[in-house]
């Protein structure tokens, strides 16, 4: 059994610092790209009242030197900031999450002189830029808390009316195209990259990059760090949605629910580095027009686990998880989410107790299991003196060897599996360590949450306090199990070199991250010191024997 626990601690703690690998960071600085760039005509006046336009100076039709108006309109969530050129969003604030790289302030989505969406229209071989037409517009609804804005402008190509729908409590913008019947296909440009407001600005660019949702598969992303500079990647759709995201917040662009339009391809372009980091790249998404119409949705918000699968279309999976394990992490990670959020919400505590009582509450539901591992190990130590005999004896004859190895194991009780139970106790949690080791990644639930001596959970402990508290539980844990047990080299070599992997691998890590793993190991003491006991009871019978 110390062998294969052993061979168990190894195996996770490899696992857990391959995965670690899976994302290094990569401190990227702002760069512009060649001919992609996208100039806001606005400039972004500071939060202003509801909403605020002078439209003295637009004329529908007719091109305006003068700068374009800048609409400011709030709901419950969000202030956006609407120009009046292009007929676009060109920035959003969220009222319910403050920017923790300064002192004040809330999250702006969008880097200065990039808007969070432009517009493009084709039309045969000719392409309308919209962001270079003067619109007119008007409200619906109340002035302080308009329901929709209604932009009209006329193109080259003809008339054209933008409709905006605002979800007054939440990030969703409903968007309704009209435009001549010439125009074949809608190019929407999305943000260069959205904007961090993260205390760990190197640590939030690792988490840059696109995701895409094919109609008939599942989501996927592409970090900027995989584009080169230049490069212009073609993805083929039909998609469901396409975002530009960061690690807590995202900008996405969504086909409505039940529509038969989807996003027909994107075209991710690479952007200019600076000292071989990526922090910017663009993404033109292609949406096809039927009949001069057009519909899609803009979600412009956090990354909210249920925010999102409200929304639906395996939004919530925006971040897909695990990377090649997805297939066994995306599950649990789900599985886990559910059951932390329903325990913040039903304790009404925060959620750094939460992952206490969690990690304590997983040790118990496994104290059965344990207890049963516990005593196949024991006879398993039993077995050991008559198994080697047996192996001795019959080592030229395999087939008398397996046969009297399986009456043995029928004597006792046991079968030839019972050796691999022992270690189930120590997979079976294996899967809820790899779902929070992703979930911690970017669930902004953990984000800015204060705990005891820590400022936010989902930062690294600033004093290495945590990572210390799990790593000498982790010995502690492995001492105690190998009391009273029959002397075995290799668990004890074990016994030193994996606490120190693990707090390594786990030293800048999430400390919400370290917090669960040191309550589990702690949580773990008891039944290993009542497990210690039992064997040097049993050992002592077998002596006397």
């Amino acid at each position: 059994m110390d062998r294969r626990l052993a061979l168990a601690l190894l195996l996770s703690g490899l696992a857990v610092v391959a995965s670690s690998m899976l994302f290094p960071p990569a401190p990227r600085e702002p760069a512009q790209p060649t001919g992609t760039a996208i100039e806001s005509t606005a400039a972004v006046p500071p939060v202003a009242p509801p909403l605020q336009r002078d439209m003295t100076a637009q004329v529908a039709g007719i091109a305006d030197p003068r700068p374009a108006d800048t609409l400011i309109v709030q709901t419950q969530k969000a202030t956006y900031r609407f120009s009046t050129r292009g007929a676009t969003p060109i920035d959003v604030t969220l009222r319910d999450y403050r920017a923790l790289n300064r002192d004040s302030g809330l999250v702006r989505l969008v880097r200065d002189s990039t808007p969070l969406v432009a517009l493009r229209l084709v039309s045969g071989r000719d392409t309308i830029a919209l962001d270079q037409t003067p619109f007119v517009v008007e409200t619906t609804g109340q002035r302080e808390m308009p329901d929709s804005l209604v932009f009209r402008g006329v193109t080259p190509a003809g008339d054209v009316t933008l409709t905006y729908h605002l979800d007054p409590e939440g990030y969703l913008l409903r968007v309704n195209g009209s435009v001549p019947s010439s125009v074949e296909q809608l190019i929407v440009i999305l943000p260069r990259g959205v904007r961090s407001e993260e205390a760990n600005a190197e640590d939030d660019r690792r988490y840059l990059a696109f995701a895409l949702k094919p109609v008939r598969d599942d989501a996927r992303s592409v970090d900027f760090s995989k584009l080169d500079s230049g490069e212009r990647r073609q993805e083929n759709g039909p998609f469901t949605w396409v975002s530009s995201k960061n690690k807590y917040f995202l900008v996405t662009l969504l086909t409505p629910e039940g529509s038969q339009q989807a996003f027909s391809r994107a075209y991710l372009v690479g952007a200019s580095r600076e000292g071989g980091a990526a922090t910017t790249a663009d993404a033109y998404v292609v949406l096809p027009v039927e009949n001069g119409r057009f519909s899609l949705e803009i979600y412009a918000g956090p990354q909210e686990w249920r925010r999102l699968r409200a929304l639906g279309r395996d939004m919530e999976h925006a971040n897909p998880y695990g990377g090649f394990m997805k297939g066994v992490v995306q599950p649990f990670a789900t599985i886990v989410m559910r059951l932390l959020l329903w325990m913040h919400d039903t304790l009404r505590l925060s959620y750094g107790w939460v992952l206490v009582i969690f990690g304590i509450a997983v040790r118990i539901i496994l104290w059965p299991l344990n207890q049963r591992a516990m005593r196949s190990s024991l006879k398993m130590q039993v077995l050991q003196p008559e198994m080697a005999a047996i192996q001795k004896k019959y080592g030229n004859n395999p087939q008398k060897q397996q046969e009297e190895m399986v009456r043995i194991y029928r004597e006792h009780g046991m079968s030839p599996f019972s050796m691999f139970s022992g270690c189930l106790p120590l997979l079976i949690p294996m899967p809820v360590l790899f779902a929070l080791f992703f979930v911690f990644q970017n669930t902004i639930e953990f984000r800015g949450v204060s705990f005891l001596w820590l400022d936010d959970i989902s930062l690294k402990d600033p004093y290495y306090i945590l990572p210390l508290i799990m790593g000498v539980s982790m010995y502690v844990l492995s001492w105690i199990g190998m009391r009273n047990a029959p002397p075995n080299p290799q668990a004890k070599m074990m016994m030193y070199m994996f606490p120190v992997i693990m707090t390594v691998a786990l030293v800048n890590m999430a400390s919400g991250l370290n917090l669960y793993y040191a309550v589990q190991n702690i949580a773990a003491l008891p039944q290993q010191w009542l497990i210690a006991r039992e064997r040097a009871r049993h050992t002592a019978t077998s002596s006397r024997k």
